[in-house]
């Protein structure tokens, strides 16, 4: 079961990264980001992309320009996610074939990010959008569109996301923050793993 659950590991070190990432997909969550504004982050994502190879999907958040995307790719990762919606940033991760996932809180940026070849929206932060905000702006998305909630979002409050259409979740220090270790991270994505498997609506 490939569960719609993106883990950020920001501050992750290359050294610990490849062991947290197992334990992650031992937990049940096998979609990773690594954010650029981690230590030494590129060669967390090389680690990670090789070591995990057929296990996961790994690539970077906080990306923000193409440059960083063609040095994402060359790491290895096929995940590119950003904290707002940068047309450019979208067309040069889909000319690489890499998943983009921009930041969006308004139907403006919606629609900017699917016109140029979105495969998600993260809506960020969540906890300012809401979940009422979220449903307004599904309202008028393509349907079929894949909405992440992103910021403030945990097992306590996914059945409110899923009630308006969330796709899933981006969890950042509810699943990992530095200096976590990897059974404390495996612990974490657990809880959150058994929360996601109760809330999802079923097919």
């Amino acid at each position: 079961m490939s569960r719609e659950i993106i883990a950020i590991l920001r501050g992750v070190r290359p050294d610990e990264a490849l062991e947290i990432g197992q334990a992650l997909v031992e937990a049940g969550i096998d979609r990773i980001e690594v954010p650029l504004n981690s230590p030494d982050p590129l060669t967390s994502i090389e680690r990670l992309a090789s070591g995990l190879s057929g296990q996961a999907v790994v690539g970077a958040g906080t990306v923000l320009t193409p440059d960083q995307v063609v040095s994402v790719h060359g790491a290895g990762g096929s995940i590119i996610v950003s904290p707002d919606c940068n047309p450019e940033v979208i067309s040069r991760s889909k000319d690489l074939d890499m998943l983009s996932y921009p930041g969006v809180a308004t139907p403006t940026e919606c629609f900017t990010a699917l016109r140029h070849g979105a495969d998600g929206l993260k809506f960020f932060p969540a906890f300012l959008v809401g979940t009422k905000g979220l449903a307004a702006i599904s309202a008028v998305l393509p349907r079929g569109t894949k909405t992440y909630a992103v910021g403030g979002v945990g097992p306590d409050n996914f059945a409110d996301w899923f009630g308006v259409g969330a796709t899933g979740f981006g969890m950042g220090t509810g699943v990992y923050k530095p200096g976590d270790t990897a059974d404390t991270v495996l612990a974490k994505a657990q809880a959150i793993v058994a929360a996601y498997d109760r809330d999802a609506p079923t097919a």
